[in-house]
């Protein structure tokens, strides 16, 4: 196991933007960045031993200073969308930027991805912390969190998240890579197959909130339950899906806080699997539906439906509905919180 750094730019004020490089025993390495916690790359062996990179990016420091689309980026401090860009904690009412459409979509501006983490390398792991001072986006609180990544031997990258704060305050981050496992560069991911570990998800209304109904996956576009193909039904004629324009929900994972596997996508050519677990309660599955970048790595250029994002969380705009688990986290303690994915080939 090895973890190598080099120069990698610089951010807009001449501060050096530094890339960080796990490698394990069986060649598959993680590039990370250390401008938003970025994973820019994820090479993993395919079905016939060779490295695909998995994970959608840009190779290029002045796009990641900028991150249209989140790509690899651990985002908060509020992840997904909070209603009317408003919300109310300890009576006291807090304005957000609405951003999308009347609501805040991931905490922007000034979101975490847009900003240079501390980072402390460790044998076969790299820890990137961020310290959110209070009042920073019109959250409360002095926020402190770490991320930990860490490549095992048996290819898996885990995403250990520990966070602090001196006050009361929203805490909801997750990572937005976007995967690919034909590889970032092979065109959509409608072939590709998922399968979820879910009974139910949170429909949402036309901006994309939660209704604060829990719904049956059974006989809507939403189930997978058993594998299918992400493109079987992401053009049903179904009010969810128009609304989203494809998928961009919020799954209702079973495992009630315990660390369990809850997913997995299998790439229709490379063989690669990966399997998501988690302890949060969340995922919100997003196809990039609306995704066009032009300036891709490696002059790539991703479209519509480019790759899917698994992203762990607290339900959207918990704050809002009592039956969804809450995203407060309490003055002076610590909460953390594990996500991993494995891969591995059929």
């Amino acid at each position: 196991m090895s973890v190598e750094k080099k120069f990698y730019g610089y951010t807009a004020d001449q501060k050096e933007i530094s890339s960080y490089t796990l490698t394990n025993k069986s060649g598959m390495k993680a590039v990370l960045l250390d401008i938003g916690a970025v994973i820019e790359s994820l090479l993993v062996p395919d079905k016939n031993g060779n490295l695909v990179d998995v994970v959608l990016g840009f190779g290029d420091p002045k796009l990641y200073l900028e991150n249209n689309g989140s790509l690899g980026a651990v985002v908060g401090r509020h992840a997904n969308r909070i209603a009317n860009a408003t919300y109310t904690l300890n009576g006291v009412t807090y304005k957000l930027e609405a951003n999308n459409g009347p609501n805040n979509l991931h905490s922007n501006p000034g979101s975490y991805y847009k900003r240079l983490w501390d980072a402390k390398i460790g044998e076969n792991s790299v820890a990137f912390t961020l310290h959110s001072p209070d009042g920073d986006q019109n959250y409360p609180g002095n926020f402190t969190v770490t991320v930990t990544y860490t490549l095992s031997d048996e290819n898996g990258l885990s995403l250990k998240y520990d966070m602090e704060s001196d006050k009361d305050t929203l805490a909801n981050l997750t990572n937005h890579s976007y995967f690919n496992m034909d590889g970032h560069d092979s065109g959509d991911v409608l072939s590709q197959k998922v399968w979820i570990d879910a009974d139910q998800f949170t429909p949402s209304d036309a901006t994309l909130i939660p209704t604060g109904e829990y719904r049956d996956v059974t006989g809507t576009p939403f189930d997978f339950r058993t594998e299918k193909t992400i493109g079987q039904d992401i053009h049903a004629d179904d009010e969810q899906i128009k609304n989203g324009g494809g998928y961009d929900h919020n799954y209702v994972l079973k495992t009630d806080g315990k660390f369990a596997k809850v997913a997995s996508m299998t790439g229709a050519k490379s063989g690669i699997v990966m399997d998501v677990y988690t302890d949060m309660p969340g995922m919100q599955v997003y196809t990039a539906n609306g995704t066009t970048i032009e300036c891709g790595k490696n002059k790539s250029s991703y479209k519509p439906f480019c790759g899917a994002c698994f992203e762990t969380q607290f339900f959207p705009d918990s704050i809002h509905h009592e039956n969804f688990k809450s995203c407060v986290l309490k003055a002076n303690t610590k909460f953390t919180t594990v996500t991993e994915y494995r891969f591995h080939t059929v």
